[in-house]
């Protein structure tokens, strides 16, 4: 599965949804500061000179020095829509004057709902100045809309890009793609086959190869072979009654997560057909992905990819992050150390630290790319209040 989904990608849905040490941060009340969260001349590298960012800066660093959103957020917008005849979750929210649409691909199970504060946090730091939409995967919803049909990792690739060329293809901006988990998988499929539409792509903690070291992975990938075990877990998650869930997993789980990650748990991905898809998805994903990432692909692409990864995290490990430095000397290479790793979403500090990292990667391929954004007091960041960069 991917990585979202339990972790977010767990096929055990149990699996990856493990609590986050990290605990939930408030809000404060002041302007964003935009562009400190990368001194200009502090970037380091290792010894071969290659960039990497090494996130080690605590919650308070970042609350106090990094970035600070305003009490009022943008709210997400629910969508149903129907997209190659399948009905399809939404979160977006418009910009009046976007310089880009940053498109979200979820983890395994493919909730939207799971990244409202990510996505919400992101529109705010990148000024208002962009659209942002993210697309849940087909029947990985609330409803059983495609009355227990099964969807593979390819036809869940091709869903996202029949979405681009039916919602996205009279958008004059450039696209940006943001993938989480098998997300980042399946965004680089996209940006193979839309090479033009997409400007960049920013992979999160990225399930890009099976890891054959991991026992985790080894178990649901025996797991999600089984089409009796699949059922028979599908449906004691299906037969819970939503408020028991809710009362299990706020117990279970404590104050870390979010009460929008509770409810997507809760309501989307602990219903039987749900569940089905989610094992089906994970079985297919074992099937498709080899031990090794399209090396050729990426060493092409890398001066419009970035990666993020995390501390033990079996769908991204840290030594496919040494093989990426190996095999692509100038990637842009990240690893967060503090704790909200795989599950990031399912807390608020996480959402906010993830969507700052995200942000500035943006924001500085925009301005390496698009010189003019510069003179004109960089466009995606004016028009809501925040500092521009002139």
């Amino acid at each position: 599965m991917t990585s979202m989904a339990w972790g977010f990608h767990i096929p055990a849905v149990v699996a990856r949804f493990l609590p986050s040490t990290v605990g939930v941060r408030s809000w404060y009340s002041t302007q964003i500061k935009l562009w400190n969260f990368y001194p200009q001349n502090s970037i380091p590298t290792n010894k071969l000179g290659r960039r990497i960012f090494l996130s080690r800066y605590t919650n308070s660093q970042m609350g106090r020095d990094n970035i600070k959103l305003m009490d009022t957020k943008t709210r997400a917008n629910f969508r149903l829509c129907n997209v190659a005849g399948y009905k399809t979750d939404l979160l977006e929210i418009h910009a009046q004057n976007p310089a880009f649409h940053a498109l979200f691909i979820p983890g395994n199970p493919g909730v939207v709902s799971f990244y409202t504060d990510f996505l919400e946090s992101l529109y705010e730091l990148l000024g208002g100045g962009a659209s942002v939409t993210a697309i849940a995967h087909v029947s990985h919803t609330e409803k059983n809309w495609e009355h227990g049909r099964l969807f593979s990792l390819q036809e869940q690739i091709e869903h996202k890009l029949n979405f681009v060329e039916q919602e996205l293809q009279g958008v004059e901006v450039p696209i940006v793609l943001v993938g989480h988990s098998i997300g980042a998988y399946i965004s680089m499929e996209m940006f193979k086959r839309s090479p033009d539409k997409v400007r960049y792509c920013v992979f999160l903690y990225p399930f890009l190869a099976v890891n054959t070291k991991s026992s985790t992975q080894s178990l649901i990938r025996k797991i999600s072979a089984s089409p009796l075990i699949c059922a028979v877990l599908s449906s004691i998650a299906g037969m819970v009654p939503i408020w028991t869930s809710k009362f299990l997993v706020t117990k279970t789980l404590g104050k870390p997560w979010s009460s929008s990650a509770v409810d997507a748990l809760c309501t989307h991905v602990l219903q039987y057909h749900s569940m089905r898809n989610v094992l089906f998805m994970a079985m297919t994903e074992f099937k498709e992905l080899s031990e090794t990432p399209d090396w050729d692909f990426i060493r092409e692409k890398r001066g419009q990819i970035a990666f993020l990864f995390g501390i033990d995290d079996h769908w991204g490990p840290l030594h496919l992050f040494e093989e990426i430095s190996k095999q692509v000397p100038d990637a842009v290479l990240a690893v967060e150390r503090q704790g909200h790793s795989h599950t990031f979403s399912c807390t608020e500090a996480g959402s906010l630290w993830v969507a700052q990292h995200v942000a500035s990667l943006i924001k500085n391929h925009m301005l390496k790319s698009r010189p003019d954004l510069t003179s004109t007091g960089a466009r995606m960041l004016d028009g809501r209040g925040y500092q521009t960069i002139d």
